[in-house]
């Protein structure tokens, strides 16, 4: 297959030293692009050097501490009460340096963002805006316990938010017959054409399991494009400077590529598989028909 660079923004490298305190501006990163730099490292090393109120947008999409094996860098089976006192340490240094008005999307099972959304608003002062529920498609039941069928993506603001964009879906239609499968109350004429205001409940984001969506050399879970689509144009505008600490497939990355939209990351154990998913065009982003209003 012919591999053809990313290369969606022509300009100069990105210049990363001015989101670093003084002392820390001679951090290499790993790499480069003309909108944003990755740095192959653990969040905690690169966060506290971070200078105060320098970001837009956060969204971190940490480990959920169920035990899988990721990388040898990493720790997927911490008791309890570490994994929140370890979460409670990046998520404060992803609001230190989040600037006022700036949002920030936490991305975790139910379990973990009941815990971290009561830090966010009760310690942290953080202005709640929703609790996205992502429809899972290929949960397992539990005994004992209803069968889980959602992910959670919190949605703060660091006091009133200064960037929302509504987002519009097309009206559901029926896959089979192509009829749509509401009349809206009758209100169907009234309805805007470019479709319904986006829900706090996302049923149509895919699965990423075929290899087109995601790198053969990193097997963990990936993310779809869509929801990083819909999370960096909800909250900022081109050009905007976004921070994901835990790069993971480097979803965030690419779709901030594509958005035109600046961007830092770290990631502690696939750093080269996201270099090369950022170098050479070969995972393909999700479909998406979302409108956004500007």
């Amino acid at each position: 297959m012919n591999q053809q660079k990313l290369a969606l923004y022509d300009g100069d490298a990105f210049d990363v030293r001015f989101v670093f305190k003084n002392e820390a501006r001679q951090l290499c990163a790993a790499y480069t692009t003309p909108l944003g730099s990755l740095f192959a490292a653990d969040c905690m090393d690169v966060l506290p050097l971070l200078r105060d109120r320098v970001f837009d947008c956060v969204f971190a999409d940490p480990p959920f501490n169920l035990g899988k094996e990721y990388g040898g860098n990493s720790n997927d089976s911490l008791r309890d009460d570490e994994y929140v006192a370890w979460c409670r340490r990046w998520i404060a240094e992803c609001v230190r340096v989040l600037k006022p008005g700036g949002a920030i999307f936490l991305y975790n099972l139910p379990k973990w963002n009941t815990i971290l959304g009561a830090y966010l608003s009760q310690e942290l002062g953080l202005d709640f805006k929703h609790w996205v529920a992502i429809e899972l498609s290929a949960g397992m039941p539990i005994p004992g316990r209803l069968y889980p069928s959602h992910y959670s993506l919190l949605y703060y603001t660091k006091g009133k938010g200064k960037t929302f964009h509504r987002i519009r879906t097309p009206i559901e239609r029926c896959r089979h017959c192509g009829g749509e499968i509401r009349d809206y109350g009758g209100h169907r004429d009234a309805m805007n054409p470019s479709g319904v205001t986006l829900k706090d409940v996302w049923r149509d984001i895919p699965p990423v399991r075929h290899w087109k969506f995601k790198s053969k050399s990193r097997r963990a879970n990936a993310l779809s494009t869509k929801i990083l689509d819909r999370v960096v144009e909800m909250a900022t505008d081109p050009f905007d400077l976004v921070l994901d600490p835990f790069g993971g497939s480097g979803t965030t990355y690419v779709v901030c590529e594509y958005k035109r939209r600046r961007w830092v990351g770290t990631e502690i154990d696939f750093a080269d598989e996201i270099i090369e998913r950022l170098e050479y065009d070969t995972v393909r982003p999700h479909e998406n028909d979302d409108y956004v209003e500007r």
